[in-house]
């Protein structure tokens, strides 16, 4: 087999392709780094986001987090505050300089987006979209076993 061929690289190499043809966008265009992106579609119209859930929801770490943080405070594009007692837990807040920035931005990438996806057929797109749907809930079903049947579930109780 030639590594081509290999279906995880071509899913790969493909993803990469096209978050580069953002990535461009966003960052050429607009200044912002991935994980800046990230972090700003997150806070966008959320209110307000602490540290742990910005972690949860996104695959950037703790310290990708801070960092980014860091960057966009500097730009005055969010703000941050201590969480009680815990100097470690912050709450995050887009200002009105960041959502202009986010907003921008995310016209020029649904933009950028839209011309790849647009070169495709209308039923090669709705295929891809049942595709990458069946994608996650394969990879969900393997990673997260089933829940052991109701009996079963007694039975470990007693």
């Amino acid at each position: 087999m030639q590594i081509e061929d290999f279906f995880p690289y071509r899913l790969a190499v493909t993803a990469d392709a096209f978050s580069r043809q953002l990535a461009a966008v966003y960052g050429g265009d607009h200044g912002l780094s991935r994980e800046e992106w990230r972090f700003l579609f997150l806070l966008e119209g959320s209110g307000g986001v602490s540290s742990l859930s910005l972690s949860k929801r996104t695959s950037l770490d703790k310290v990708q987090v801070s960092r980014a943080a860091g960057r966009l405070e500097d730009k005055g594009l969010i703000t941050r505050t201590v969480l009680g007692s815990d100097r470690r837990q912050r709450n995050y807040r887009i200002t009105d300089a960041g959502e202009a920035l986010f907003r921008a931005a995310l016209a020029s990438v649904e933009a950028r987006s839209e011309a790849i996806l647009g070169a495709m057929t209308p039923d090669e797109r709705a295929a891809l979209v049942r595709a990458i749907d069946a994608l996650d809930r394969a990879v969900a079903q393997v990673a997260e076993p089933a829940e052991p049947p109701p009996d079963a579930q007694v039975a470990a109780r007693s």
